[in-house]
Protein backbone atom coordinates (compact mmCIF):
# COMPACT_ATOMS: atom_id res chain seq x y z
CA UNK A 1 0.00 0.00 0.00
CA UNK A 2 1.43 3.37 -1.06
CA UNK A 3 0.70 6.55 0.91
CA UNK A 4 1.79 10.04 -0.23
CA UNK A 5 1.21 13.13 1.90
CA UNK A 6 2.51 16.67 1.51
CA UNK A 7 4.20 18.51 4.38
CA UNK A 8 5.50 22.09 4.28
CA UNK A 9 8.28 23.96 6.05
CA UNK A 10 8.57 27.74 6.22
CA UNK A 11 12.03 29.06 7.14
CA UNK A 12 12.02 32.79 7.98
CA UNK A 13 15.69 33.67 7.95
CA UNK A 14 17.65 36.90 8.25
CA UNK A 15 18.49 36.90 4.54
CA UNK A 16 15.59 35.09 2.86
CA UNK A 17 12.24 33.44 3.52
CA UNK A 18 11.65 29.93 2.12
CA UNK A 19 8.71 27.61 1.60
CA UNK A 20 9.65 23.96 1.10
CA UNK A 21 6.90 21.49 0.16
CA UNK A 22 7.84 17.82 0.36
CA UNK A 23 6.14 14.56 -0.56
CA UNK A 24 6.21 12.06 2.30
CA UNK A 25 6.12 8.63 0.62
CA UNK A 26 5.30 5.62 2.77
CA UNK A 27 5.22 2.09 1.43
CA UNK A 28 4.90 -1.11 3.43
CA UNK A 29 8.25 -2.81 3.92
CA UNK A 30 10.25 0.24 2.80
CA UNK A 31 11.82 3.22 4.54
CA UNK A 32 9.90 6.49 4.33
CA UNK A 33 11.01 8.79 1.48
CA UNK A 34 11.14 12.60 1.68
CA UNK A 35 10.96 13.99 -1.85
CA UNK A 36 11.12 17.72 -2.55
CA UNK A 37 8.06 18.88 -4.46
CA UNK A 38 8.48 22.67 -4.52
CA UNK A 39 10.82 25.32 -3.12
CA UNK A 40 10.07 29.05 -3.16
CA UNK A 41 12.63 31.57 -1.90
CA UNK A 42 11.95 35.28 -1.33
CA UNK A 43 14.96 37.49 -0.44
CA UNK A 44 13.35 39.89 2.05
CA UNK A 45 16.55 40.33 4.11
CA UNK A 46 14.95 41.11 7.46
CA UNK A 47 18.39 41.18 9.07
CA UNK A 48 19.33 44.44 7.36
CA UNK A 49 16.49 46.10 9.24
CA UNK A 50 16.90 44.39 12.59
CA UNK A 51 20.66 44.26 13.05
CA UNK A 52 20.99 47.98 12.26
CA UNK A 53 17.74 49.48 13.57
CA UNK A 54 16.42 46.89 16.02
CA UNK A 55 13.08 46.41 14.26
CA UNK A 56 11.51 45.25 11.02
CA UNK A 57 10.60 48.18 8.75
CA UNK A 58 7.08 48.95 7.55
CA UNK A 59 8.08 48.02 3.99
CA UNK A 60 9.40 44.60 5.02
CA UNK A 61 6.45 44.03 7.35
CA UNK A 62 4.18 44.40 4.30
CA UNK A 63 6.45 42.16 2.20
CA UNK A 64 6.36 39.52 4.95
CA UNK A 65 2.55 39.68 5.10
CA UNK A 66 2.28 39.39 1.30
CA UNK A 67 4.77 36.51 1.23
CA UNK A 68 3.04 34.56 4.01
CA UNK A 69 -0.35 35.09 2.33
CA UNK A 70 1.12 33.70 -0.90
CA UNK A 71 2.69 30.76 0.97
CA UNK A 72 -0.68 29.95 2.54
CA UNK A 73 -2.34 29.88 -0.89
CA UNK A 74 0.47 27.75 -2.33
CA UNK A 75 0.13 25.22 0.51
CA UNK A 76 -3.61 24.97 -0.17
CA UNK A 77 -3.00 24.56 -3.90
CA UNK A 78 -0.49 21.75 -3.21
CA UNK A 79 -2.93 20.14 -0.71
CA UNK A 80 -0.41 20.32 2.12
CA UNK A 81 -1.78 18.53 5.19
CA UNK A 82 0.50 20.02 7.86
CA UNK A 83 3.21 22.66 8.14
CA UNK A 84 5.66 24.30 10.54
CA UNK A 85 6.90 27.90 10.25
CA UNK A 86 10.12 28.81 12.07
CA UNK A 87 11.71 32.26 12.38
CA UNK A 88 15.36 32.69 13.42
CA UNK A 89 17.74 35.54 14.34
CA UNK A 90 16.07 38.55 12.72
CA UNK A 91 12.53 37.93 13.99
CA UNK A 92 13.95 36.83 17.35
CA UNK A 93 15.89 40.06 17.87
CA UNK A 94 13.35 42.47 16.35
CA UNK A 95 11.50 44.56 18.94
CA UNK A 96 8.38 44.14 16.78
CA UNK A 97 9.00 40.47 15.89
CA UNK A 98 6.22 39.06 18.09
CA UNK A 99 3.84 41.79 16.97
CA UNK A 100 4.45 40.93 13.30
CA UNK A 101 4.03 37.22 14.04
CA UNK A 102 0.60 38.00 15.56
CA UNK A 103 -0.34 40.13 12.53
CA UNK A 104 0.64 37.33 10.14
CA UNK A 105 -1.39 34.80 12.14
CA UNK A 106 -4.44 37.09 12.05
CA UNK A 107 -4.22 38.16 8.40
CA UNK A 108 -2.34 35.38 6.58
CA UNK A 109 -3.32 32.47 8.85
CA UNK A 110 0.31 31.34 9.25
CA UNK A 111 1.40 30.45 12.78
CA UNK A 112 5.08 31.41 13.24
CA UNK A 113 7.29 29.89 15.92
CA UNK A 114 10.22 32.18 16.80
CA UNK A 115 13.01 29.77 17.80
CA UNK A 116 16.40 30.23 19.48
CA UNK A 117 19.78 29.19 18.07
CA UNK A 118 19.91 25.94 20.02
CA UNK A 119 16.48 24.82 18.77
CA UNK A 120 17.51 25.79 15.25
CA UNK A 121 20.60 23.56 15.53
CA UNK A 122 18.47 20.71 16.93
CA UNK A 123 15.97 20.92 14.05
CA UNK A 124 18.78 20.92 11.48
CA UNK A 125 20.22 17.85 13.24
CA UNK A 126 16.89 16.10 12.53
CA UNK A 127 17.83 16.00 8.83
CA UNK A 128 19.44 12.94 7.29
CA UNK A 129 22.83 14.31 8.32
CA UNK A 130 23.88 10.90 9.60
CA UNK A 131 23.39 9.37 6.16
CA UNK A 132 26.16 11.69 4.91
CA UNK A 133 28.72 10.99 7.62
CA UNK A 134 31.01 8.07 8.34
CA UNK A 135 30.72 6.93 11.92
CA UNK A 136 34.47 6.41 12.35
CA UNK A 137 35.27 10.06 11.56
CA UNK A 138 35.04 13.46 13.25
CA UNK A 139 33.22 16.42 11.68
CA UNK A 140 32.59 20.07 12.40
CA UNK A 141 29.13 20.86 11.06
CA UNK A 142 28.69 24.52 10.07
CA UNK A 143 25.31 25.98 9.08
CA UNK A 144 25.77 29.59 7.95
CA UNK A 145 22.76 31.90 8.09
CA UNK A 146 22.17 35.61 7.69
CA UNK A 147 22.06 36.37 11.42
CA UNK A 148 23.85 33.48 13.07
CA UNK A 149 25.90 30.37 12.38
CA UNK A 150 25.35 27.05 14.13
CA UNK A 151 28.35 24.82 14.87
CA UNK A 152 28.31 21.18 15.98
CA UNK A 153 31.16 18.75 16.58
CA UNK A 154 30.16 15.21 15.54
CA UNK A 155 32.45 12.37 16.70
CA UNK A 156 31.80 8.70 15.90
CA UNK A 157 28.26 9.57 14.81
CA UNK A 158 27.34 11.51 17.97
CA UNK A 159 27.05 15.26 18.52
CA UNK A 160 29.51 16.05 21.33
CA UNK A 161 29.34 19.86 21.28
CA UNK A 162 27.03 22.43 19.72
CA UNK A 163 26.78 26.22 19.81
CA UNK A 164 25.20 29.13 17.94
CA UNK A 165 27.22 32.32 17.32
CA UNK A 166 25.93 35.72 16.19
CA UNK A 167 28.14 35.69 13.12
CA UNK A 168 26.04 35.69 9.96
CA UNK A 169 26.32 36.97 6.41
CA UNK A 170 23.96 39.94 6.82
CA UNK A 171 25.64 40.99 10.09
CA UNK A 172 29.06 40.81 8.40
CA UNK A 173 27.84 42.78 5.37
CA UNK A 174 26.74 45.55 7.74
CA UNK A 175 30.03 45.32 9.66
CA UNK A 176 28.36 44.71 13.03
CA UNK A 177 30.17 41.57 14.20
CA UNK A 178 32.46 42.43 17.11
CA UNK A 179 36.06 41.20 17.16
CA UNK A 180 35.35 39.48 20.50
CA UNK A 181 32.67 37.33 18.83
CA UNK A 182 35.21 36.12 16.26
CA UNK A 183 37.73 35.42 19.04
CA UNK A 184 35.11 33.49 21.04
CA UNK A 185 34.27 31.42 17.97
CA UNK A 186 37.94 30.71 17.24
CA UNK A 187 38.48 29.61 20.85
CA UNK A 188 35.34 27.42 20.84
CA UNK A 189 36.32 25.64 17.61
CA UNK A 190 39.91 25.07 18.73
CA UNK A 191 38.88 23.84 22.18
CA UNK A 192 36.25 21.45 20.84
CA UNK A 193 38.30 19.98 17.97
CA UNK A 194 41.80 19.83 19.47
CA UNK A 195 41.43 16.27 20.81
CA UNK A 196 40.87 14.73 17.36
CA UNK A 197 43.53 13.66 14.85
CA UNK A 198 41.54 14.67 11.78
CA UNK A 199 38.44 16.83 11.37
CA UNK A 200 36.38 17.32 8.19
CA UNK A 201 33.83 20.08 7.74
CA UNK A 202 30.20 19.62 6.74
CA UNK A 203 28.74 22.85 5.38
CA UNK A 204 25.12 23.82 4.85
CA UNK A 205 23.44 27.00 3.69
CA UNK A 206 22.54 28.54 0.35
CA UNK A 207 25.99 30.02 -0.28
CA UNK A 208 28.03 26.83 0.12
CA UNK A 209 25.39 24.99 -1.93
CA UNK A 210 25.94 27.54 -4.72
CA UNK A 211 29.73 27.23 -4.54
CA UNK A 212 29.45 23.44 -4.63
CA UNK A 213 27.21 23.61 -7.70
CA UNK A 214 29.65 25.95 -9.45
CA UNK A 215 32.56 23.59 -8.66
CA UNK A 216 30.99 20.82 -10.74
CA UNK A 217 31.84 18.23 -8.08
CA UNK A 218 29.61 15.17 -7.82
CA UNK A 219 27.46 14.80 -4.69
CA UNK A 220 29.43 13.20 -1.87
CA UNK A 221 32.79 14.57 -3.02
CA UNK A 222 34.32 17.32 -0.86
CA UNK A 223 35.57 20.78 -1.72
CA UNK A 224 39.14 21.35 -0.59
CA UNK A 225 40.43 24.22 1.55
CA UNK A 226 42.62 25.18 -1.43
CA UNK A 227 39.61 25.34 -3.80
CA UNK A 228 37.51 27.38 -1.37
CA UNK A 229 40.39 29.80 -0.73
CA UNK A 230 40.95 30.25 -4.47
CA UNK A 231 37.24 30.88 -5.06
CA UNK A 232 37.11 33.34 -2.14
CA UNK A 233 40.04 35.29 -3.61
CA UNK A 234 38.44 35.20 -7.06
CA UNK A 235 35.14 36.60 -5.74
CA UNK A 236 36.93 39.60 -4.26
CA UNK A 237 38.47 40.57 -7.62
CA UNK A 238 34.96 41.21 -9.00
CA UNK A 239 32.69 44.11 -8.15
CA UNK A 240 29.17 43.41 -6.87
CA UNK A 241 27.77 44.17 -10.34
CA UNK A 242 30.34 41.89 -12.03
CA UNK A 243 29.46 39.02 -9.69
CA UNK A 244 25.90 39.31 -11.00
CA UNK A 245 26.70 39.79 -14.71
CA UNK A 246 29.87 37.71 -15.11
CA UNK A 247 29.63 35.08 -12.37
CA UNK A 248 25.86 34.67 -12.87
CA UNK A 249 24.97 35.12 -9.18
CA UNK A 250 21.56 36.39 -8.09
CA UNK A 251 21.66 39.92 -6.71
CA UNK A 252 20.77 38.75 -3.19
CA UNK A 253 23.55 36.12 -3.36
CA UNK A 254 26.27 38.24 -4.95
CA UNK A 255 27.03 40.19 -1.76
CA UNK A 256 26.48 37.61 1.03
CA UNK A 257 28.55 34.87 -0.67
CA UNK A 258 31.82 36.57 0.34
CA UNK A 259 31.18 36.78 4.12
CA UNK A 260 29.68 33.26 4.01
CA UNK A 261 32.86 31.86 2.44
CA UNK A 262 34.90 33.70 5.06
CA UNK A 263 33.00 31.88 7.84
CA UNK A 264 33.55 28.44 6.27
CA UNK A 265 37.24 29.14 5.65
CA UNK A 266 37.72 30.39 9.23
CA UNK A 267 36.08 27.22 10.58
CA UNK A 268 38.33 25.07 8.38
CA UNK A 269 41.45 26.94 9.45
CA UNK A 270 40.71 26.77 13.19
CA UNK A 271 39.69 23.10 13.11
CA UNK A 272 42.52 22.06 10.80
CA UNK A 273 40.03 20.67 8.26
CA UNK A 274 41.29 20.23 4.71
CA UNK A 275 37.95 19.19 3.17
CA UNK A 276 34.35 20.42 3.35
CA UNK A 277 31.41 18.16 2.45
CA UNK A 278 28.19 19.77 1.18
CA UNK A 279 25.12 17.52 1.61
CA UNK A 280 22.60 20.26 0.63
CA UNK A 281 20.50 20.19 3.78
CA UNK A 282 19.20 22.95 6.00
CA UNK A 283 16.54 24.16 8.39
CA UNK A 284 13.65 23.55 5.95
CA UNK A 285 14.65 19.90 5.49
CA UNK A 286 14.99 19.51 9.26
CA UNK A 287 11.51 20.98 9.86
CA UNK A 288 9.93 18.48 7.43
CA UNK A 289 11.59 15.51 9.12
CA UNK A 290 10.84 16.88 12.60
CA UNK A 291 7.14 17.09 11.71
CA UNK A 292 7.17 13.51 10.45
CA UNK A 293 8.96 12.13 13.49
CA UNK A 294 6.79 14.28 15.79
CA UNK A 295 9.74 16.06 17.38
CA UNK A 296 8.19 19.51 16.79
CA UNK A 297 4.58 20.61 16.96
CA UNK A 298 3.09 21.41 13.57
CA UNK A 299 -0.11 23.00 12.30
CA UNK A 300 -2.72 21.02 10.36
CA UNK A 301 -4.34 22.66 7.36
Amino acid sequence: MLSIKKYAAIDIGSNAVRLLISNIIEQKGRSVQFKKSSLVRVPIRLGSDVFLNGEISEENKKRMLDTMTAFNLLMKSHKVVTYKACATSAMREATNGKEIAKLILAQADIDIDIIDGEEEAAIIAATDLHSYIKEDKTYLYVDVGGGSTEFSVIHLGNTVASKSFKIGTVRLLNDIVKKDTWLNLEDWIKQNTKGYDKVDLIGSGGNINKIFKISGKSLGKPLTYFYLTSYYNKLQTYSYEERITELDLNQDRADVIIPATRIYLSAMKWSGAKDIYVPKIGLSDGIIKSIYYNTVSSVNI
